[in-house]
């Protein structure tokens, strides 16, 4: 007689223990895991830190930095980080930096100082130019500089801005001029001689109310021909061309007396390689 599929089915339970079990899964652990890789990280980075410790930086295009060195530089980038040699000495003359060091970095050094005291406004009284030549000039070269620096400022620079004879600016305003730094450029080197350009940004103009002159920003290269001589890079010779100018940005200009009261309060620096 065969059964009906009509007919109750009968289950069979197992017990729990004879059940068939799956393998075990491994939980994972991400904690451990992170501070595996970390640890693996800073060991790599230590490793990495001693093997490095001993080897020399390198220099690119700015000649040797030893006294005995020669020839043309290249004309690369230099470096910009700090080598903790003392690029200036204390000493001032005239309130210009003195006592650089007879190396490369020393002659950039004192071209981007001697830059600045050529492009201040004190430039344009007769008596503190003829003392600013003294500080910075070879003194077999002095003489020559002194009269083509006179001839310059004696071609109505002055007058443009309505100064006296003593580069005073007239009543209310205030005369500015300064050169600023961007950058140096070491063309060639020499223990007796370097030629260092300079790349800067110069402010000229008559600040305060009613100026007809009001201060502008002007882009200029100045490569300076130095020598040593008594002890310190001393200029021989200069000249001066246009640029490089980058684009103009869209800032507000300042108002005169903005700009009249940063020149006040906001003294320059000694430049260093």
């Amino acid at each position: 007689m065969s059964l009906s599929d009509d007919q109750p089915h009968t289950r069979t339970r197992l017990p729990v223990g004879d059940l068939p079990s799956a393998p075990p899964t491994r939980q994972p652990r991400p904690l451990r895991t992170l501070l595996t890789v970390m640890t693996v990280l800073v060991l790599l980075v230590v490793a990495i830190s001693f093997a490095n410790r001993d080897k020399p930086v390198p220099r690119s295009g700015t000649g040797t930095a030893s006294g005995g060195g020669s020839g043309d530089s290249g004309g690369g980038a230099a470096p910009t980080a700090a080598t903790g040699r003392r690029p200036v000495d204390t000493t001032t003359a005239g309130g210009i930096p003195t006592g650089f060091p007879r190396t490369d970095q020393g002659a950039q050094s004192a071209a981007a100082n001697y830059a600045v005291a050529l492009g201040s406004a004190g430039m344009f009284d007769p008596g503190t130019r003829h003392s600013v030549v003294a500080a910075i000039a070879d003194p077999a070269a002095a003489a020559a500089l002194q009269r083509r620096l006179d001839d310059a400022f004696a071609q109505g620079a002055a007058a443009r801005y309505g100064l006296d004879e003593h580069g005073a600016a007239p009543a209310g305003l205030t005369f500015i001029s300064r050169t600023v730094p961007v950058g140096t450029r070491t063309e060639q080197y020499g223990g007796d001689g370097a030629r260092v350009a300079v790349w800067s940004n110069g402010l000229i103009g008559l600040a305060g109310q009613g100026s007809t002159q009001p201060v502008a920003e002007n882009w200029f290269t100045l490569t300076l021909t130095l020598r040593w001589a008594g002890g310190d890079w001393k200029v021989a010779d200069f000249r001066q061309q246009a640029g490089p100018a980058p684009v103009n940005g869209d800032q507000r200009a300042a108002s005169a007396d903005e700009i009249r009261s940063a020149a006040e309060q906001y003294g320059g620096f000694r430049y260093a390689r």
